[in-house]
């Protein structure tokens, strides 16, 4: 069942911290056309969030644990995969994840339900089954500079939705684009490069 999360930052701040970011279908960049990214932090200064709906194919989970001479028996999350996170940092990983695993100096509590570590130990904590109960993996992130996501925003590049976990947390990354534009009631065949932002 899809549980919608709150974003951390307040109403109205301009902020976009747990919000999802949905490219609009005039999107030509090829890194982001057709791609939903979970904002994760946001501020005047930069902005940065993981891609939620791109394969990294050729890479297991349990693959990349060998390669990073983790060992981990196999366990109940050896069914992870590995995403495309984003360009920027394409070997650094990251984990989103259900906000029941914390670690106290690692972890961002990016909204209502979701976090995001990117150290070691919630990779051993997977690898042996202990982490937390859902998770998404990915290699890289999106970045923006200082005004560039507003700019953005401003040329209708991206719509703006609520984070759902069973948006984030999906399997189906081929249905996350159309499903996170349905749930804002935009239909794709009708939107435009002219279209304002949900």
């Amino acid at each position: 069942m899809s549980r919608k999360v709150t974003k951390r930052s307040s109403a109205g701040d301009g902020y976009l911290n747990g919000r999802l970011l949905i490219a609009m279908p005039t999107m030509n960049d090829p890194n982001f056309e057709k791609t939903v990214v979970l904002l994760c932090h946001h501020t005047p200064e930069t902005a940065m969030g993981i891609v939620i709906n791109k394969a990294l194919g050729g890479m297991s989970f349990d693959k990349l644990l060998k390669q990073l001479k983790v060992d981990a028996p196999r366990g109940r999350r050896s069914d992870l995969t590995v995403h495309y996170g984003g360009p920027i940092q394409t070997t650094r990983g990251f984990v989103l994840h259900s906000d029941d695993y914390k670690n106290d100096e690692a972890t961002l509590q990016v909204c209502e339900g979701i976090a995001l570590t990117a150290t070691m130990d919630v990779l051993k904590a997977l690898g042996h089954g202990e982490g937390p109960a859902q998770a998404f993996f990915a290699l890289g992130y999106a970045g923006w500079g200082a005004g560039q996501l507003e700019s953005e925003l401003q040329e209708n590049a991206w719509l703006v939705g609520d984070a759902e976990q069973g948006i984030v947390f999906g399997r189906e990354l081929e249905a996350k684009w159309l499903e996170a534009l349905t749930r804002i009631g935009v239909d794709p065949a009708m939107v435009t490069d002219a279209a304002g932002h949900a």
